[in-house]
Formats: C-alpha cells, structure tokens, sequence
C-alpha cells in the first residue's frame, strides 16, 4: 500500500464535460486511462475522486495528482 500518487504527467489533462455527467477522477496515478480511474488503485489506498460537471465545457483534470484542489488542476505541477 502507497500513499504517494504516481505523477501521470506534469501538466493538466483538458477534458470537454457535459453537464450533468459524473467523472470519476484517478487519485493514485497507475490508471491507463488518464485522467479517469480504470480501477488500477486496487490495493493502494487511493481512492477515485467523483467530478459532476454543472455545465458543458472544458475543464482541466490535475495530471500530477497533487492539486489542493483535486480533481481539478490549480498549477501544483509548476512546482515539481
């Protein structure tokens, strides 16, 4: 069991939403499916972050996995 996510890129993954429809954002980093969870966090105590989208756009999913404001990207990958 972990508890440092896996960095998945060091930038954000832009994503375009639709409203109403639930994400399931991967918190660990081992997913193949980025930014999206495929079940890889078996095992390591991370567990997927749930994202409904309120309107239809593009937002941008943290690829680095350490946003304070998780699951979306606020620039933490500019300090690693």
């Amino acid at each position: 069991m972990t508890d440092t996510p896996i960095i998945a890129q060091k930038g954000p993954f832009p994503v375009e939403v639709e409203e109403g429809k639930t994400y399931f954002w991967c918190a660990c980093g081992r997913s193949q499916k980025q930014p999206f969870c495929d079940g890889s966090h078996k095992d390591t105590g991370f567990s997927p972050v749930k994202y409904t989208a309120e309107a239809s756009k593009k937002v941008f999913f943290c690829g680095c996995k350490q946003s304070a404001k998780k699951p979306l990207c606020d620039g933490s990958h500019n300090k690693l």
